[in-house]
């Protein structure tokens, strides 16, 4: 009898345990599964993003890879881009396709919208690679547009190191269209220097010192 009332003190011990936790046991459980699934949903939901910003930088790539774009086909880049920006914002994509959307720009003669484009990239990117290449490409075509005081300011601001060698040798460019021939000098002796210590060829600048008058430094 002390056996079965030890049982049967189990079994009541079980159910008030069971009256007391049950409810909020059950509900841990739902919210644990509804974690899950929220997880695995918002995991799909982003792959399905991801897939969706490739597939439209694809369409860019194929449109500008060919061998002469049309105003129709520059148009559609220009809209393919757009939407990048708009619903993929923050992917390495929509910064891709802006760099190509002003590069097809510059070659149908378009420098205003090339450099509306790179200068939204430095502003709005958060790729500082990607927002010194359009850093760089822009200081040039503001340099191609006669406005070497905007290139100047532009190759102000901030730049990775691998691109330093570059933004040196563009400073030197912008020098010379302002007459000052030292500060072009010097900005190319640096620029040299730094391709040098960074193991980065730089072709074309020692042809400048030379042009200047300046023996080789290497």
């Amino acid at each position: 009898m002390a056996e079965m009332r030890t049982e049967e003190e189990q079994v009541e011990a079980i159910k008030r345990w069971w009256k007391e936790n049950g409810t909020s046991l059950i509900a841990g459980a739902a919210i644990a599964a509804a974690g899950v699934f929220g997880w695995n949903a918002w995991q799909d939901y982003q792959t399905g993003q991801a897939e969706a910003a490739s597939a439209t930088y694809q369409q860019v790539l194929t449109l500008s890879g060919q061998d002469s774009l049309d105003d129709g086909a520059r148009q559609r880049i220009d809209e393919l881009t757009t939407r990048l920006v708009e619903d993929h914002g923050d992917s390495l994509y929509a910064d891709l396709a802006r760099l190509m959307d002003a590069r097809v720009a510059v070659d149908a003669g378009d420098l205003d919208a090339a450099e509306g484009t790179l200068a939204a990239l430095i502003d709005d990117g958060d790729r500082p690679y990607l927002q010194g290449v359009a850093r760089l490409r822009l200081a040039r075509l503001q340099l191609a547009g006669d406005d070497a005081e905007a290139a100047l300011a532009t190759l102000d601001g901030d730049l990775p190191s691998p691109l330093a060698a570059q933004r040196a040798d563009i400073r030197g460019d912008a020098h010379l269209a302002l007459g000052d021939r030292d500060a072009a000098r010097q900005a190319w002796q640096e620029a040299l220097s730094l391709s040098e210590a960074g193991d980065q060829p730089l072709y074309g600048v020692q042809l400048k010192l030379d042009d200047l008058g300046v023996e080789e430094t290497s």
